[in-house]
């Protein structure tokens, strides 16, 4: 990372922690959301799926940090995990529960893109050249899963719909 500042390089340190921590706040919330889950079998497969990835993305970062000199903060992880874990518990009581989730999931994937995007800038401007396939593997995996929810709300919704009519448990 030769002519690239000190803070620029901190600013970039950050946002690698950040990143990390944000990895173990989507294991929480998705390892949380697959135990509830009983009426939507893909979900359930392709959440499972996600949850190796977003590990995989971790371990990526902590590849990353550990060839800068450096590490993830606990601290951070433990309270994206905490983060995590307290938004899974206020949808599971709702009624529609499995729609909250949805929807949340679809936005958290944005946030994930937008984070490996400035990321992968980030690592431009300081010259960490060796960033760059490890940080496009996890916007790729990122997008196919935005993309993926994007492609089941409308039948999530409509099963939701048709069990909630029917009396049965509507929301996982």
């Amino acid at each position: 990372m030769s002519g690239a500042s000190d803070k620029l390089r901190e600013v970039y340190v950050t946002g690698l922690r950040n990143a990390h921590a944000v990895e173990n706040q989507a294991i929480e919330l998705l390892e949380r959301q697959v135990g509830r889950l009983e009426n939507y079998p893909e979900m359930v497969q392709r959440m499972r799926e996600h949850i190796k990835e977003s590990k995989e993305q971790a371990r990526r970062i902590e590849e990353l940090l550990s060839g800068l000199g450096t590490s993830h903060s606990s601290f951070k992880d433990m309270v994206t995990s905490f983060m995590g874990n307290m938004a899974a518990i206020g949808h599971s009581v709702a009624s529609d529960e499995v729609l909250k989730n949805t929807l949340a999931n679809f936005a958290f994937e944005h946030y994930e893109i937008a984070t490996y995007r400035s990321l992968i800038t980030m690592a431009d401007v300081v010259g960490h050249r060796q960033a760059e396939t490890a940080l496009m593997q996890s916007l790729k995996e990122e997008e196919e899963m935005a993309h993926w929810i994007a492609d089941h709300i409308s039948p999530t919704v409509q099963r939701y719909m048709q069990r909630y009519e029917a009396g049965q448990t509507a929301g996982v």
